[in-house]
């Protein structure tokens, strides 16, 4: 009998298993055979190579739009879905009240509003506008015919057709996931406010009372809601488990100094990382058009392509395109704010938000003549006075999108030029190549015209014309270049130099990993496709002795063990190099936070200290703390003995010390970067234990960090340390053989979990490997795994 019943039970796990992998196959991406794709006006053949990259033959350029949503659809339609949820506030509704502030703040951001009115006033007739309905058409068609992804049947997510208003949203999320000024003027204004204007000297900021508050206008009410604004424009993403942009290497060097002698083109988008990632690449070939692209979730131009004539890369410009504005009420009625002179109505609109496990919230959203009110985003009783969002985004047209449909067709350097000068937001540096033997690089955004003694790095009195913009700086005043005289263009989110000398305020990045790439290119010799990928891969730059080198006679002079004083002398000698097995990366990185927290901390507390680990200002800072011994920041409040940077260094070296032996042990052999430094790329839902194991990519030992071309970066914190962001891609074209261009994407093409490209490209990834990129019909043919001819739908008689 209990043979019977083995058996029995042998058999009900053997159908349920059939049954799992017969539900798992029906969901799996077409890539072979036929289907029908309505509104073809020809057959599409789409040939798939041995990464899953579609290679899209067709016989119009709008029928290559189509195919291109239908095949993207299949691979990433899960990833449309949410990124659209994002971008329009509409998380909740399928991931519950954890994500509602998230939706609040988008609503607040108000990106749907200007994405319905941007279609609104597009040109329905023109090119741009015709491809991406195709491409909808294409994506409509997908969802229309095939089951819906797992995660559609795990959340109960009901298919809703794709529309222009999507599109332009997710355009708006791009643009908002630039935005450091949210995280970084509240901070600024709060130190300048509540510690004085000595304790601005770390960040290099100066201001002028004519363009921001006057001291202790703000109270604390204001800095609570505030410093709750900035954490959640952080937690907002990450929670969303989405990529978000953060920074990027590129450089394009001239046929004058390559082996070649046609020009080189690199670049490698930093961007949070995510699964699937943010990139798909698509080949689309139809008459009088060509081009390999990298494109991304619900936008139906190439963000980054090549083809035979030229090839472009893109940035972070970083540019201050946000001002946050302080908002003062009227005694009599606090739904009144002064401006101009006179007292104005506040605009005030409710909208309803779907909670997937509780009852639909109503928002209150009000507008001044200056924006959004973006602290309505934490509630209708959020403490504090209105906080008006002045956003370059949000101010009339800004045809990003028609920029990179003309980009992705400039073959000559006016054409590019030209496509770049459309791009308002979010800011980009546009480096681009010719075959023609052209190279040029342009910061690409909508510069506003501040009033004069405007510091905009401050939270603004909106009581004042101090706020007000005066429109914008001509696209010839951003900064550029053009064919230089050196040979070579380097963009690394620095900040540029405008033609005229002045200085553009932004967010920019440290300094240190252009300056690397700088005088990496400025050597002398030829350079090929392996040698850029080699400094793409590069580890090194002088970050770690700039801050170093003012501290070591301090721990020289205080540091008595032999062991420890061997440590301090291996760092004295680092060349601030992250390969796997380096000891020193991980004890720098340990000393860095410690020495962080010991300064910092005490003047800010926990909520502004999470927000400064948040912002872009503090990497700077730190070097410039380390070496002025007279900073207040090295007085602790909360420890009368600790009055002087040589307090705080030793105790940070020794809390650093305690720290890695219990957390990596007493053996500092096992202090290796590799096994401190971890990348796991997470799915949306792999926060979930049960579904960890099978969507999320990882853990992989990385090499690299944050001011290094390599950029993997984690948070600074104390070890071990988990990689959030990072190259989203790395490509290198040379333009005398664009066929044999090389490239790498984190984790795969395809989003559909256990589908072969799921994940197939993660660990040649991360071991830094690259692949081609099959352009030449000769390549195709010979790599194509398997063919899917699109057919027009039959004709109903």
């Amino acid at each position: 009998m209990f043979k019977r019943i083995g058996v029995f039970l042998i058999a009900v796990l053997l159908i349920c298993a059939a049954g799992v992998a017969i539900y798992l196959y029906g969901k799996q991406p077409q890539r072979q055979g036929l289907a029908n794709l309505p509104g073809l006006q020809s057959p599409v053949n789409v040939h798939f190579d041995e990464r899953g990259v579609p290679h899209i033959a067709a016989g119009s350029e709008p029928d290559a739009y189509r195919a291109l949503g239908y095949v993207h659809a299949q691979d990433r339609l899960f990833q449309m879905e949410m990124l659209r949820r994002l971008a329009r506030g509409e998380l909740a509704a399928v991931l519950g009240s954890k994500l509602l502030p998230t939706d609040k703040l988008f609503r607040t951001l108000r990106i749907r509003e200007q994405a319905d009115w941007q279609v609104t006033h597009a040109d329905h007739n023109s090119p741009a506008w015709q491809a991406l309905q195709a491409y909808l058409e294409g994506i409509n068609a997908y969802q229309l015919q095939a089951p819906g992804p797992v995660e559609f049947d795990l959340l109960g997510i009901e298919k809703r057709p794709f529309t222009a208003q999507d599109v332009y949203s997710v355009v708006g999320y791009m643009a908002y996931s630039f935005a450091a000024a949210f995280r970084t003027e509240p901070l600024l204004t709060y130190v300048r406010d509540t510690l004085g204007e000595p304790y601005l000297a770390i960040f290099d900021r100066s201001w002028n009372p004519n363009g921001a508050l006057a001291s202790q206008t703000l109270n604390a009410a204001d800095w609570k809601s505030m410093a709750a604004l900035a954490r959640l424009s952080e937690q907002a993403v990450s929670n969303a488990g989405l990529p978000q942009m953060e920074g990027s290497n590129a450089w394009a060097i001239s046929g004058q100094r390559t082996q070649s002698g046609k020009p080189l083109l690199a670049g490698d988008p930093h961007i949070r990382f995510s699964v699937p990632s943010v990139w798909y690449e698509a080949h689309l070939n139809a008459p009088g058009f060509e081009l390999y692209g990298d494109y991304e979730s619900l936008v139906p131009f190439a963000l980054l392509g090549h083809n035979n004539d030229f090839a472009w890369t893109l940035t972070m410009f970083q540019n201050d395109d946000i001002d946050l504005i302080a908002e003062t009420t009227n005694p009599d009625n606090p739904d009144e704010v002064w401006y101009q002179g006179h007292w104005v109505a506040l605009k005030e609109e409710q909208q309803r938000i779907d909670v997937r496990d509780a009852e639909s919230v109503v928002l209150r959203l009000r507008r001044s003549p200056h924006g959004p009110i973006i602290n309505d985003a934490l509630g209708e009783n959020a403490p504090g006075r209105p906080i008006a969002l002045w956003w370059s985004y949000l101010d009339g047209a800004n045809p990003v999108v028609d920029a990179f449909y003309q980009l992705n067709r400039a073959n000559t350097l006016d054409k590019a030029r030209a496509a770049a000068s459309l791009i308002k937001a979010p800011g980009l540096n546009v480096v681009y190549a010719n075959a023609q033997g052209d190279i040029a690089w342009w910061a690409a955004a909508g510069l506003p015209k501040r009033g004069p003694q405007v510091t905009p790095d401050f939270i603004l009195d909106g009581s004042t014309d101090q706020a007000d913009k005066f429109g914008y700086y001509p696209f010839s005043a951003n900064p550029h270049e053009e064919n230089p005289a050196r040979g070579y263009i380097v963009s690394a989110n620095a900040q540029p130099v405008s033609p005229d000398g002045a200085v553009i305020p932004g967010y920019y990045n440290l300094s240190d990993r252009g300056q690397r790439l700088n005088q990496q290119l400025g050597l002398d010799g030829q350079w090929s496709i392996e040698k850029s990928k080699q400094l793409q891969l590069d580890t090194r730059t002088g970050y770690a002795q700039r801050v170093l080198q003012p501290l070591l006679p301090i721990l020289r002079t205080a540091i008595e063990d032999p062991q420890q004083r061997q440590w301090l002398e291996g760092l004295a000698k680092w060349q601030g190099d992250y390969p796997l097995d380096s000891i020193n990366a991980t004890l720098f990185n340990q000393f860095l936070y410690d020495l962080n927290y010991g300064a910092l901390h005490d003047e800010l507390g926990d909520v502004m200290f999470q927000n400064l680990l948040a912002t872009r200002v503090l990497d700077a800072a730190l070097p410039r703390l380390a070496a002025d011994e007279h900073s207040p920041w090295w007085k602790d409040r909360t420890q009368p003995g600790v009055q002087q940077r040589a307090d705080v260094v030793v105790r940070a070296w020794n809390t650093s010390i305690a720290h890695l032996r219990d957390t990596l042990g007493n053996d500092s052999a096992q202090w290796q970067w590799g096994k401190a430094h971890h990348l796991t790329q997470m799915h949306p839902l792999g926060s979930q234990k049960l579904l960890a194991p099978l969507l999320n990519v990882g853990p992989y030992s990385v090499p690299g960090s944050h001011e290094v071309p390599n950029n993997f970066s984690a948070p600074l914190s104390a070890a071990p340390w988990s990689v959030t962001y990072g190259p989203s891609t790395r490509r290198v074209i040379d333009l005398a053989m664009p066929d044999k261009a090389v490239g790498i994407l984190p984790v795969g093409q395809s989003g559909v979990p256990f589908n072969s490209h799921y994940q197939d490209q993660a660990l040649p990834f991360v071991q830094g490997e690259y692949q081609a990129l099959h352009f030449s019909p000769t390549d195709i043919a010979r790599y194509t795994k398997s063919t899917l001819q699109l057919m027009p739908a039959p004709k109903v008689r």
